[in-house]
């Protein structure tokens, strides 16, 4: 029986951010806490991939989720920020890059 590529064997367990990629995420979070947006998170490691899940209040559905699907980084990039109606609003390989959607005005809080 040969072997494909397809029949590679399934991963271990499941996925989870490492040190320097939890830590980048959480310098984000606790800007926009700093700045009011976010109350509360959740990080869920599944077996396809990982995710940062960031809520404006307790009980409430994610704001944004940060996802890690290690499958996709010689395509379109393991690294995604995913808004609240479940569209893909940042993708790419490098984690700052697509972190840098965060960065900007339109996140300030206007009184």
């Amino acid at each position: 029986m040969s072997t494909t590529p397809h029949d590679a064997a399934p991963q271990a367990g499941p996925v989870f951010f490492d040190r320097r990629e939890l830590d980048a995420v959480l310098r984000v979070y606790g800007r926009m806490v700093a700045q009011g947006e976010w109350r509360d998170y959740a990080v869920v490691g599944h077996r396809d991939f990982a995710e940062f899940a960031v809520f404006r209040r307790s009980g409430d559905a994610p704001a944004y989720r940060i996802e890690k699907r290690p499958a996709l980084q010689n395509r379109q990039g393991q690294w995604a920020v995913i808004g609240e109606g479940g569209q893909i609003l940042r993708r790419g390989r490098d984690l700052a890059q697509v972190l840098r959607i965060f960065d900007g005005r339109r996140f300030q809080v206007v009184d």
